[in-house]
């Protein structure tokens, strides 16, 4: 009875077409998931993926805003882009701007971290004075900024002129103006890369410092070079990306502070492109830059990404 029965068992296992119970509650758990995240991720993609593709497609069109009627252009939006010379100034402008800011904010923030990791008191109040400019809403910041940069009654010349040294017109004089903003940036940015620092500090295990001692390293220099820095490598990565990303997308100071001037002389990549879609109402023009705009920043993400991935240690 027990030898029919385990036949029985064996023939409807070996039937084609069937599954066993637990594969079909499986799959019936996966299409529930499915169908449950279906409607998310449809939003999640018209919000984001949406939008890129209407700017791609418009870019390849006439259209200005407010026009009744767009005929489809091909590439003549990028070929007027790269023979403008305006264009090529701005990404000039631009490209000086990241050079600046990214080492410094990076650099300062690194070594504010330190300083503040060292210390054994007022840690969270040194923490919160830092990320102010962070926390700060960045259009009031630049007015502020504004007062303190006038030629005239700003507090910056009044303080040069106290210690007998000449005024300057920060946001005027051609060759101040760019660099006046980078130092705005750097102050804006310093923060944020200071928190994230911090937390790699915090994260580094403390035996790894007890190892190098016991191996002779004493100073404060070298256990930083020899331990706190080659841990801090993912961190470093992700902190250099990132404000290398907001870098690039600095324009609230360029149009509260110069708007682009003096002659161009502070004007970046995506004033050009305001300036184009909302003063010129060129709007195909100004979609061929955010395209532009948006390869060039992800194609130098990636490869500065690849670059200090190889200098990287992780845990």
């Amino acid at each position: 009875m027990a030898d029919v029965t385990l036949r029985q068992d064996a023939a409807v296992a070996a039937r084609p077409g069937r599954r066993p119970a637990r594969d079909i509650s499986r799959l019936r758990e996966q299409w529930t998931a499915i169908a449950l995240s279906a409607p998310a991720l449809f939003l999640m993609a018209l919000l984001l993926i949406g939008p890129v593709a209407a700017v791609l497609v418009m870019s390849f069109t006439d259209y200005q805003l407010g026009a009744s009627a767009i005929a489809f252009i091909g590439l003549e939006n990028y070929r007027d882009l790269f023979s403008d010379r305006v264009f090529w100034t701005s990404l000039g402008n631009t490209l000086r701007y990241v050079a600046i800011v990214v080492p410094a904010s990076v650099a300062l923030g690194l070594g504010v971290a330190l300083l503040i990791e060292s210390g054994d008191s007022l840690k969270r109040f040194y923490r919160a004075v830092f990320f102010i400019p962070v926390m700060a809403t960045l259009i009031a910041m630049a007015i502020s900024w504004e007062y303190m940069l006038h030629p005239q009654f700003g507090l910056i010349n009044l303080l040069l002129k106290k210690v007998g040294l000449a005024p300057h017109a920060w946001l005027t004089d051609p060759a101040l103006a760019l660099p006046t903003l980078a130092v705005i940036g750097i102050w804006q940015l310093f923060g944020f890369n200071m928190v994230l620092f911090l937390a790699g500090l915090v994260s580094i295990p403390r035996h790894l410092y007890d190892a190098a001692e016991l191996d002779g390293v004493r100073s404060a220099w070298s256990r930083f070079w020899l331990v706190t820095w080659p841990m801090l490598g993912p961190v470093t990565m992700f902190v250099v990306i990132i404000s290398a990303i907001r870098s690039f997308q600095v324009f609230d100071t360029v149009q509260v502070l110069t708007k682009g001037g003096p002659n161009k002389a502070s004007e970046v990549l995506l004033y050009t492109m305001y300036s184009e879609g909302f003063e010129f109402f060129r709007s195909g023009r100004a979609a061929a830059i955010a395209v532009v705009f948006l390869a060039f920043v992800l194609t130098l993400t990636v490869i500065k990404a690849r670059l200090i991935e190889k200098r990287v240690h992780y845990l």
